[in-house]
């Protein structure tokens, strides 16, 4: 992948903010004051699909449309956040979204994707599996099979790192969860592109550590299994063109239980009112194992998105 330049992220930029304002940043007292360090918190849960990846969806179509003008429509895979940036943009582009997702799927993620005009397909145990009927369907159907990561995905999502940082420049590390990639990627373009020193440090799942043992051997690993609650982060093998990258430029990779996650759910809910889905919350359930080492500092965390279904959230609440 090239290296993604400033004026990259701002020409996205221009492209999404047709779409959704720029999100909110916020110093959190609370935060602060429970962990002893400034916590930016960067509120990608306030987009119009409640996370993230919007971004991205809305600059790949704008790639698409314009390197690829007779696709009359797209497939790809996804546990929801992906798929419900991908129907929002897809359908404002005028063409077809059909969106694979595993068996046993988030209802209210699945019910959000056809919101958005998107046709979701349940097939395969996992993500993974997933990924490979959207392939099928893609020949089937002569769709246009959008991966999970990508350059002009990465440009899109790398548009929140620039709002984060150009209102906190000062940050010392920023935590990010990782899926497949693009977040942490686009968080380590922009820092790049704006010349930072801040650490960027990703985040997994103990059950889907996947990214973090590939970090450690300096080679792809694949786990057996991503059983977690936070389907955002449950990914069984690192994408190699976003391991290229993180494994390159993050600092280190954390893993955190899903009883950490849970408890950093709790935590973003009394300190700042704020709904954040599991992956959602990885990024400060991070900052919360590791607070000893961050004190006095100032630290960025990305609060992903808020997609989480009413009975995992009441349960994780109660």
């Amino acid at each position: 992948m090239h290296r993604i330049t400033r004026d990259d992220i701002e020409q996205a930029a221009r492209h999404v903010y047709q779409v959704m304002p720029a999100t909110a940043q916020y110093a959190w007292p609370l935060l602060a004051e429970r962990l002893g360090c400034t916590v930016w918190v960067k509120h990608e849960n306030h987009t119009p699909t409640g996370a993230f990846k919007v971004r991205g969806g809305i600059t790949f179509m704008h790639w698409l449309k314009r390197e690829h003008p007779n696709v009359t429509g797209i497939v790809s895979a996804t546990r929801g956040n992906h798929g419900q940036s991908l129907a929002l943009a897809a359908r404002a582009a005028g063409l077809r979204a059909l969106i694979v997702v595993p068996v046993g799927n988030s209802v209210e993620k699945n019910n959000a994707m056809r919101g958005f005009g998107g046709e979701v397909v349940e097939c395969g145990r996992d993500f993974d599996e997933a990924r490979e009927e959207a392939a099928r369907l893609a020949d089937l159907h002569k769709l246009f099979l959008v991966p999970p990561f990508h350059s002009e995905l990465v440009k899109g999502v790398a548009t929140y790192a620039l709002e984060l940082f150009n209102a906190a420049p000062d940050l010392d590390t920023v935590y990010v969860p990782i899926g497949c990639g693009s977040g942490i990627c686009g968080v380590i373009a922009a820092r790049d592109a704006l010349g930072l020193k801040t650490q960027v440090v990703g985040v997994v799942s103990t059950e889907a550590a996947a990214a973090k043992l590939s970090f450690e051997a300096g080679t792809l690993c694949e786990t057996a299994s991503a059983n977690t609650f936070a389907d955002g982060l449950a990914v069984r093998k690192p994408i190699a063109d976003a391991f290229a990258i993180y494994g390159a430029a993050a600092t280190r990779i954390v893993s955190v239980s899903d009883d950490e996650i849970a408890e950093a759910m709790r935590v973003y809910y009394t300190d700042t009112h704020n709904l954040a889905e599991g992956a959602g919350a990885a990024a400060l359930a991070a900052l919360m194992q590791e607070r000893a080492g961050m004190e006095g500092r100032k630290v960025g965390v990305i609060l992903s998105g808020g997609n989480v279904d009413r009975a995992v959230y009441a349960n994780v609440i109660g």
